[in-house]
């Protein structure tokens, strides 16, 4: 199992970001993602970097890291937008993307309506999320966001990478035996045992949510 972590990037400055980045290539983790959010989720008055140029400045850095949103969300870019983003972030970083993505929900819906983008249906989310992983997977590996059982059925049926976000051990492992998951969210009190848990249940990444001790995951990561 591979280890990321999410970069701090609901700051005014990309610095923390850059900074934790070189401190994950310092321990030998395996990539970097970020949110793609217009303000952290509940609160409109903070600000948010832009995943994109954020993850091309530390691929750029840090040659060893895999970068990709954590996730590229359908309705903030149409299919074409949301596919030239990822594709701009392989010509910094060949062979080191992740383009996972997602449909959101209606916990982010208030960011589209706040900012006067248009927040379409679910099903159409759907087909545009389907348009642009049919373009992408024979180019990068592609994540799909677990959602709705129509989001998880589509994950499946394109055979990509099903994303959960702070799933237990034992929906990992039941979900890994239909195909791939991935998993990202906090690890908790006992981050060295979540870990062990998650790669034992076959999820292929843990991406580790803030709060994070970089020098625990980076023992954890040199032990595997």
């Amino acid at each position: 199992m591979k280890l990321g972590v999410l970069l701090p990037t609901f700051q005014s400055s990309a610095e923390p970001a850059l900074a934790t980045a070189a401190r994950v290539a310092d321990e030998g983790l395996d990539g970097v993602f970020a949110y793609d959010h217009l303000w952290p989720m509940g609160s409109p008055e903070r600000p948010a970097l832009a995943p994109f140029p954020v993850l091309a400045a530390a691929a750029a850095r840090q040659s060893t890291l895999v970068v990709g949103p954590l996730v590229a969300r359908v309705g903030l870019g149409d299919a074409t937008t949301v596919t030239e983003r990822i594709r701009s972030l392989l010509l910094v970083a060949p062979g080191r993307v992740i383009a996972a993505l997602g449909t959101g929900d209606h916990l982010s819906k208030a960011e589209n309506l706040a900012y006067g983008l248009a927040y379409p249906r679910a099903d159409e989310r759907r087909a545009q999320l389907s348009e642009i992983i049919l373009t992408l997977r024979e180019q990068v590996p592609v994540w799909c966001g677990a959602g709705s059982d129509a989001t998880n059925r589509l994950a499946r049926e394109l055979d990509v990478t099903l994303n959960v976000w702070a799933a237990e051990p034992a929906r990992v492992r039941a979900l890994a035996l239909e195909g791939p998951v991935s998993w990202a969210g906090p690890l908790g009190d006992d981050p060295r045992a979540r870990l062990d848990e998650l790669r034992d249940a076959g999820a292929t990444w843990a991406v580790a949510g803030p709060p994070f001790d970089l020098a625990v995951l980076g023992e954890w990561r040199r032990a595997q």
